[in-house]
Protein backbone atom coordinates (compact mmCIF):
# COMPACT_ATOMS: atom_id res chain seq x y z
CA UNK A 1 0.00 0.00 0.00
CA UNK A 2 1.42 3.58 -0.96
CA UNK A 3 -0.25 6.85 0.75
CA UNK A 4 -0.32 10.00 -1.66
CA UNK A 5 -1.22 12.83 -0.46
CA UNK A 6 -3.47 15.14 -2.13
CA UNK A 7 -2.62 18.75 -3.52
CA UNK A 8 -3.79 21.67 -1.60
CA UNK A 9 -4.56 24.71 -3.10
CA UNK A 10 -5.36 23.02 -6.79
CA UNK A 11 -8.49 21.85 -8.45
CA UNK A 12 -8.57 17.98 -8.06
CA UNK A 13 -8.08 16.30 -11.61
CA UNK A 14 -11.09 14.91 -13.57
CA UNK A 15 -10.31 11.13 -13.37
CA UNK A 16 -8.86 11.21 -9.57
CA UNK A 17 -11.94 12.99 -8.56
CA UNK A 18 -14.27 10.56 -10.43
CA UNK A 19 -11.91 7.51 -8.37
CA UNK A 20 -13.20 9.52 -5.02
CA UNK A 21 -16.79 9.88 -5.82
CA UNK A 22 -16.93 6.28 -6.46
CA UNK A 23 -15.04 5.23 -3.26
CA UNK A 24 -17.21 7.94 -0.88
CA UNK A 25 -20.54 6.58 -2.84
CA UNK A 26 -19.89 3.32 -2.36
CA UNK A 27 -19.98 4.19 1.73
CA UNK A 28 -23.60 5.20 1.87
CA UNK A 29 -24.47 3.73 4.87
CA UNK A 30 -21.51 5.68 7.02
CA UNK A 31 -22.48 8.83 5.56
CA UNK A 32 -26.45 8.68 6.41
CA UNK A 33 -25.04 8.45 9.35
CA UNK A 34 -22.29 11.53 9.66
CA UNK A 35 -24.71 13.61 7.48
CA UNK A 36 -22.14 15.19 6.11
CA UNK A 37 -23.99 15.00 2.76
CA UNK A 38 -27.45 16.01 1.24
CA UNK A 39 -28.13 12.60 0.11
CA UNK A 40 -26.17 9.92 1.18
CA UNK A 41 -27.69 7.77 -1.99
CA UNK A 42 -26.71 10.12 -4.72
CA UNK A 43 -23.27 11.89 -3.97
CA UNK A 44 -21.67 13.54 -6.86
CA UNK A 45 -18.32 14.93 -7.99
CA UNK A 46 -19.38 18.71 -6.92
CA UNK A 47 -20.10 17.20 -3.51
CA UNK A 48 -17.21 15.22 -3.11
CA UNK A 49 -14.85 17.89 -4.66
CA UNK A 50 -16.62 20.45 -1.64
CA UNK A 51 -15.57 18.38 1.00
CA UNK A 52 -12.30 17.33 0.03
CA UNK A 53 -11.61 21.59 -0.18
CA UNK A 54 -13.26 22.13 3.03
CA UNK A 55 -11.28 19.47 4.89
CA UNK A 56 -7.62 21.11 3.18
CA UNK A 57 -8.67 24.68 3.89
CA UNK A 58 -7.23 23.49 7.28
CA UNK A 59 -3.54 24.57 7.26
CA UNK A 60 -2.56 21.53 9.17
CA UNK A 61 -4.89 19.03 7.75
CA UNK A 62 -3.78 16.15 4.63
CA UNK A 63 -5.63 14.33 3.01
CA UNK A 64 -3.84 10.96 1.98
CA UNK A 65 -5.13 8.44 -0.61
CA UNK A 66 -3.90 4.94 -0.07
CA UNK A 67 -3.38 2.74 -3.44
CA UNK A 68 -2.72 -0.73 -3.71
CA UNK A 69 -1.50 -2.05 -6.84
CA UNK A 70 -2.21 1.10 -8.45
CA UNK A 71 -6.65 0.81 -7.31
CA UNK A 72 -7.53 3.58 -5.00
CA UNK A 73 -8.55 1.78 -1.95
CA UNK A 74 -9.17 4.31 1.10
CA UNK A 75 -8.82 7.83 2.09
CA UNK A 76 -7.32 8.97 5.24
CA UNK A 77 -7.87 12.98 6.33
CA UNK A 78 -5.48 13.81 9.24
CA UNK A 79 -4.99 16.91 10.98
CA UNK A 80 -1.61 17.46 12.50
CA UNK A 81 -2.31 19.92 14.85
CA UNK A 82 -6.02 20.82 16.66
CA UNK A 83 -7.53 23.86 16.60
CA UNK A 84 -7.43 23.55 20.49
CA UNK A 85 -4.03 24.31 21.54
CA UNK A 86 -4.40 22.39 24.87
CA UNK A 87 -4.57 19.25 22.86
CA UNK A 88 -1.16 18.20 21.56
CA UNK A 89 -1.70 15.22 19.82
CA UNK A 90 -2.63 15.06 15.50
CA UNK A 91 -5.75 13.45 14.91
CA UNK A 92 -7.13 10.92 12.51
CA UNK A 93 -10.43 12.79 11.21
CA UNK A 94 -11.57 9.74 8.55
CA UNK A 95 -10.61 6.82 7.53
CA UNK A 96 -13.10 5.75 4.38
CA UNK A 97 -12.25 2.49 2.93
CA UNK A 98 -14.15 1.46 -0.66
CA UNK A 99 -17.25 -0.73 0.09
CA UNK A 100 -15.89 -3.20 -2.15
CA UNK A 101 -12.53 -3.77 -1.09
CA UNK A 102 -13.49 -4.16 2.50
CA UNK A 103 -12.47 -7.30 4.92
CA UNK A 104 -9.09 -7.10 2.85
CA UNK A 105 -7.15 -5.47 5.39
CA UNK A 106 -6.60 -2.31 4.15
CA UNK A 107 -8.34 -0.20 6.65
CA UNK A 108 -5.96 -1.36 9.08
CA UNK A 109 -3.23 -0.86 6.84
CA UNK A 110 -3.74 2.47 6.19
CA UNK A 111 -3.89 3.07 10.02
CA UNK A 112 -0.52 1.99 10.76
CA UNK A 113 1.02 4.14 7.87
CA UNK A 114 -0.53 7.08 9.39
CA UNK A 115 0.74 6.07 12.87
CA UNK A 116 4.48 5.40 11.42
CA UNK A 117 4.32 9.01 9.63
CA UNK A 118 3.15 10.76 12.91
CA UNK A 119 5.92 8.34 14.66
CA UNK A 120 8.37 8.87 12.22
CA UNK A 121 7.32 12.87 12.74
CA UNK A 122 8.40 13.12 16.49
CA UNK A 123 4.58 12.66 17.69
CA UNK A 124 3.57 10.97 20.69
CA UNK A 125 0.18 9.88 20.55
CA UNK A 126 -2.98 10.20 17.56
CA UNK A 127 -6.21 10.72 19.05
CA UNK A 128 -9.48 10.11 16.46
CA UNK A 129 -13.50 10.79 17.51
CA UNK A 130 -15.94 8.08 16.59
CA UNK A 131 -19.94 9.37 15.71
CA UNK A 132 -21.69 7.37 18.59
CA UNK A 133 -24.26 5.46 16.04
CA UNK A 134 -20.98 3.92 14.31
CA UNK A 135 -20.58 0.97 16.27
CA UNK A 136 -18.51 -1.11 13.53
CA UNK A 137 -16.29 1.73 13.62
CA UNK A 138 -15.96 1.84 17.59
CA UNK A 139 -15.21 -1.85 17.19
CA UNK A 140 -12.21 -0.95 14.49
CA UNK A 141 -10.20 1.40 16.49
CA UNK A 142 -10.44 -0.48 19.59
CA UNK A 143 -8.70 -3.36 17.91
CA UNK A 144 -6.21 -1.67 16.44
CA UNK A 145 -5.39 -0.20 19.98
CA UNK A 146 -7.06 2.86 20.45
CA UNK A 147 -8.40 3.56 24.03
CA UNK A 148 -11.32 5.46 25.46
CA UNK A 149 -10.16 9.02 26.11
CA UNK A 150 -13.95 11.08 26.39
CA UNK A 151 -16.94 12.19 25.01
CA UNK A 152 -17.96 14.75 23.24
CA UNK A 153 -19.43 16.68 20.26
CA UNK A 154 -17.70 17.90 16.97
CA UNK A 155 -16.93 20.95 16.44
CA UNK A 156 -17.97 20.92 12.65
CA UNK A 157 -21.90 19.52 13.60
CA UNK A 158 -21.87 19.20 16.94
CA UNK A 159 -22.23 14.89 16.69
CA UNK A 160 -21.93 13.20 19.78
CA UNK A 161 -18.56 11.38 19.77
CA UNK A 162 -16.41 8.68 21.67
CA UNK A 163 -13.30 10.14 21.79
CA UNK A 164 -9.70 7.44 21.27
CA UNK A 165 -6.51 7.79 21.38
CA UNK A 166 -3.23 5.75 20.89
CA UNK A 167 0.37 6.33 22.03
CA UNK A 168 2.51 6.30 19.76
CA UNK A 169 6.13 7.02 21.09
CA UNK A 170 6.67 5.83 25.09
CA UNK A 171 9.70 6.50 27.41
CA UNK A 172 11.67 3.43 27.88
CA UNK A 173 12.57 2.26 31.32
CA UNK A 174 14.49 -0.04 33.01
CA UNK A 175 13.51 -2.24 35.92
CA UNK A 176 14.29 -5.45 37.54
CA UNK A 177 12.35 -7.84 39.42
CA UNK A 178 12.44 -10.97 41.64
CA UNK A 179 10.16 -13.71 41.83
CA UNK A 180 10.42 -15.46 45.15
CA UNK A 181 9.72 -19.61 45.09
CA UNK A 182 8.68 -21.34 48.59
CA UNK A 183 9.73 -24.69 49.23
CA UNK A 184 6.01 -26.05 47.94
CA UNK A 185 6.30 -24.39 45.13
CA UNK A 186 4.20 -21.26 44.92
CA UNK A 187 5.52 -17.94 44.44
CA UNK A 188 4.79 -14.41 45.60
CA UNK A 189 2.83 -11.91 43.00
CA UNK A 190 1.67 -8.28 44.20
CA UNK A 191 -2.30 -7.50 42.61
CA UNK A 192 -1.62 -3.80 41.09
CA UNK A 193 -3.73 -1.49 39.15
CA UNK A 194 -2.05 0.42 36.22
CA UNK A 195 -4.74 3.63 34.20
CA UNK A 196 -3.80 2.00 30.91
CA UNK A 197 -3.74 -1.93 31.77
CA UNK A 198 -6.03 -2.30 34.24
CA UNK A 199 -5.48 -4.47 37.14
CA UNK A 200 -2.84 -7.36 37.16
CA UNK A 201 -0.61 -9.57 39.22
CA UNK A 202 3.02 -9.00 39.44
CA UNK A 203 6.69 -10.06 41.05
CA UNK A 204 8.02 -7.57 43.57
CA UNK A 205 10.66 -5.38 41.54
CA UNK A 206 10.62 -1.79 39.94
CA UNK A 207 12.35 0.83 37.86
CA UNK A 208 16.28 1.02 38.50
CA UNK A 209 17.80 3.88 40.59
CA UNK A 210 21.01 5.95 38.50
CA UNK A 211 23.82 3.63 38.28
CA UNK A 212 22.47 0.68 39.56
CA UNK A 213 22.81 -3.00 37.87
CA UNK A 214 19.59 -5.00 36.87
CA UNK A 215 20.62 -7.18 39.95
CA UNK A 216 21.31 -4.60 42.65
CA UNK A 217 18.26 -2.97 41.91
CA UNK A 218 15.65 -6.59 42.12
CA UNK A 219 17.27 -6.53 45.55
CA UNK A 220 16.27 -3.38 46.83
CA UNK A 221 13.14 -3.61 45.16
CA UNK A 222 11.92 -7.04 47.19
CA UNK A 223 13.19 -5.89 50.57
CA UNK A 224 11.03 -2.75 49.58
CA UNK A 225 8.30 -3.93 48.71
CA UNK A 226 8.00 -7.15 51.09
CA UNK A 227 10.30 -6.08 53.87
CA UNK A 228 12.19 -9.25 53.72
CA UNK A 229 15.97 -7.99 54.06
CA UNK A 230 17.27 -11.67 53.93
CA UNK A 231 17.03 -12.53 50.63
CA UNK A 232 18.97 -12.33 47.41
CA UNK A 233 18.08 -12.40 43.57
CA UNK A 234 19.45 -15.76 42.22
CA UNK A 235 19.54 -16.84 38.85
CA UNK A 236 17.92 -14.92 35.74
CA UNK A 237 14.51 -16.48 34.79
CA UNK A 238 14.01 -14.52 31.87
CA UNK A 239 14.12 -10.97 29.75
CA UNK A 240 10.98 -9.17 28.66
CA UNK A 241 9.41 -6.06 27.82
CA UNK A 242 5.53 -4.54 28.34
CA UNK A 243 4.06 -1.54 27.87
CA UNK A 244 2.13 0.80 30.65
CA UNK A 245 1.40 4.05 32.06
CA UNK A 246 3.65 5.34 35.21
CA UNK A 247 2.82 8.65 36.76
CA UNK A 248 1.23 9.68 33.99
CA UNK A 249 3.85 8.88 31.69
CA UNK A 250 3.31 6.03 28.94
CA UNK A 251 6.52 3.83 29.10
CA UNK A 252 8.04 0.62 27.56
CA UNK A 253 9.74 -1.49 30.13
CA UNK A 254 12.96 -3.18 29.91
CA UNK A 255 12.79 -6.01 32.71
CA UNK A 256 15.35 -8.73 34.52
CA UNK A 257 13.37 -11.10 35.99
CA UNK A 258 15.46 -13.57 38.75
CA UNK A 259 14.38 -16.29 40.79
CA UNK A 260 15.32 -17.76 44.43
CA UNK A 261 13.86 -19.61 46.93
CA UNK A 262 12.35 -18.24 50.01
CA UNK A 263 10.14 -18.95 53.47
CA UNK A 264 6.30 -18.77 52.73
CA UNK A 265 5.38 -15.94 54.59
CA UNK A 266 3.79 -12.65 54.37
CA UNK A 267 5.10 -9.46 54.05
CA UNK A 268 5.34 -6.87 56.33
CA UNK A 269 2.78 -4.21 57.27
CA UNK A 270 4.84 -1.34 56.69
CA UNK A 271 6.46 -2.34 53.68
CA UNK A 272 3.35 -2.67 51.34
CA UNK A 273 1.97 0.40 53.02
CA UNK A 274 5.03 2.03 51.54
CA UNK A 275 3.86 2.00 48.37
CA UNK A 276 0.68 3.05 47.52
CA UNK A 277 2.21 4.97 44.55
CA UNK A 278 2.53 1.69 42.57
CA UNK A 279 -1.25 0.53 42.88
CA UNK A 280 -0.37 -2.43 44.85
CA UNK A 281 -4.25 -3.62 46.04
CA UNK A 282 -3.03 -7.34 47.36
CA UNK A 283 -0.65 -10.16 47.68
CA UNK A 284 -0.57 -13.82 47.73
CA UNK A 285 1.24 -17.01 47.12
CA UNK A 286 0.39 -18.91 43.85
CA UNK A 287 0.68 -22.59 42.76
CA UNK A 288 1.81 -23.38 39.47
CA UNK A 289 -1.67 -24.85 38.92
CA UNK A 290 -3.29 -21.11 39.71
CA UNK A 291 -1.24 -19.27 37.20
CA UNK A 292 -1.51 -21.70 34.60
CA UNK A 293 -5.89 -21.66 35.44
CA UNK A 294 -6.13 -17.82 36.05
CA UNK A 295 -7.63 -15.63 33.69
CA UNK A 296 -6.09 -12.47 35.24
CA UNK A 297 -3.43 -10.84 33.99
CA UNK A 298 0.04 -11.89 35.17
CA UNK A 299 3.58 -10.25 34.50
CA UNK A 300 5.24 -11.91 32.37
CA UNK A 301 2.12 -13.71 31.41
CA UNK A 302 4.14 -16.79 30.76
CA UNK A 303 5.21 -16.89 34.47
CA UNK A 304 4.05 -20.50 35.20
CA UNK A 305 5.82 -21.89 32.39
CA UNK A 306 9.10 -20.61 33.28
CA UNK A 307 9.06 -21.30 36.91
CA UNK A 308 8.05 -24.76 35.69
CA UNK A 309 11.07 -24.75 33.38
CA UNK A 310 13.02 -24.05 35.99
CA UNK A 311 12.45 -26.45 38.36
CA UNK A 312 12.81 -29.01 36.34
CA UNK A 313 16.42 -28.02 35.57
CA UNK A 314 16.86 -28.11 39.38
CA UNK A 315 15.83 -31.50 39.43
CA UNK A 316 17.94 -32.34 36.32
CA UNK A 317 21.08 -30.59 37.92
CA UNK A 318 20.47 -32.41 41.85
CA UNK A 319 19.49 -35.73 39.77
CA UNK A 320 23.19 -34.92 37.78
CA UNK A 321 24.92 -34.61 41.20
CA UNK A 322 23.61 -38.02 43.19
CA UNK A 323 24.24 -39.91 39.77
CA UNK A 324 28.26 -38.44 40.15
Amino acid sequence: MILEPLPAGTPVPAPLLTELTALYASQAGFHAISGEFPDPADIRPGHVADALAAELAHPDAEVLLARVDGRLVAVVITLARHPDPADPDPWIGLLLVDAAEQGNGHGRRAATLVEERFRAAGRRAVRLAVLDDNMPGLAFWTALGYSFLGHRRDRELGRPCTVLRKVLLRTPRQAARTAVVAPDGTVFLCRQDNVETGPHWALPGGGLEPGESPREGAARELAEETGWTDLEPGPLLCVWEHDFTRAGIPVRQHEHIYVTPGPHRAPTPCALAGHPAEGILAWRWWSGAELAATDEPVWPPDLHRLLAERADEGAGEQDAERAG
